[in-house]
């Protein structure tokens, strides 16, 4: 199967799986809706019991909305022509990946990367984290006069 082939299918994976997470979200939302205006009913065990299953629905309902995120925005990136391209590397996401994650944005390898290197992505590889812990604590009971401290009143 060309890869074009399988871009094209891929769009119609994505198209229903958004209109799907779109239906699941509106259901859930709205039965969310519901039970709150509902006035609890029997004892304190019966209301921890429906408290507990609406937060399992409403931490459901998160999941699935980021998921819709997700697959929106794989979606612009079909319609830009960027689908399927890494996001980190330039290289092409093989179509086997977008298969089982369609909504993928890195290939393999740099998911790999991403996950083994905690500071991927945010530039701040090169902290010296040992040097947090040291810190003069004489400076710490010095006496501070106002007359130090350099105040622009002019604002």
């Amino acid at each position: 199967m060309a890869r074009s082939d399988a871009l094209l299918r891929l769009h119609k994976t994505l198209l229903a799986r958004r209109a799907e997470l779109r239906k699941r979200l509106g259901i859930e939302l709205q039965g969310l809706a519901n039970t709150e205006k509902n006035a609890p009913s029997g004892d304190a065990a019966d209301a921890a019991f429906d408290t507990s299953g609406e937060e399992i629905a409403s931490q459901l309902a998160e999941l699935e909305a980021k998921e819709l995120v997700q697959v929106e925005r794989a979606l612009r990136r079909l319609k830009q022509g960027t689908y399927g391209k890494c996001e980190s590397c330039g290289g092409k996401i093989p179509v086997a990946r977008l298969n089982a994650l369609p909504f993928s944005t890195v290939c393999i390898k740099c998911q790999r990367e991403i996950e083994t290197d905690a500071a991927w992505g945010r530039g701040s590889s090169d902290i010296d984290w040992a040097r947090v812990s040291e810190h003069d604590h004489s400076m710490d009971d010095r006496e501070v006069r106002i007359s130090d401290l350099e105040i622009d009143l002019s604002k």
